[in-house]
């Protein structure tokens, strides 16, 4: 409930004839105003394969625009292709670079987590390692 409240301008969901089959939830960063980043993607297994996600993160990305939201980021581990092909796809579909480096090795987790590699959509130019401007 907090996070529909916090973070309403930049989460969606998707509707299916009035049932929810998907939602992405995001916040801009506080260091990277241009920033959206992208916390995590779900779509009902029944609408897998459709674009929901895609779709989901396209509305998400025009509705922030206007604020100055230019980057999308996100961290997906490697074992993980449905995920790094929905972001490829996001950033083909808008003529945007993406672009991969480590961020959290598995030694980050107290637990057997993979890594987490950092994706970024959007334009690169001026960027400090860390992200920020």
């Amino acid at each position: 409930m907090l996070w529909c409240r916090d973070f309403a301008r930049t989460s969606i969901v998707a509707e299916d004839e009035g049932r929810l089959v998907g939602f992405v939830t995001g916040y801009v960063r506080q260091d990277a105003p241009d920033t959206l980043f992208v916390w995590q993607v779900a779509v009902d297994e029944s609408q897998r394969g459709k674009g929901v996600g895609v779709s989901m993160l396209d509305r998400l990305l025009e509705g922030i625009a206007p604020q100055g939201v230019t980057r999308l980021e996100t961290t997906v581990s490697p074992d993980n292709p449905a995920s790094i092909a929905m972001f490829t796809s996001l950033a083909r579909r808008r003529g945007q670079p993406i672009t991969k480096q480590a961020l959290f090795t598995p030694e980050h987790f107290p637990d057997s987590h993979e890594a987490e590699e950092l994706y970024v959509v959007g334009p690169q130019e001026n960027r400090k390692e860390n992200g920020s401007q």
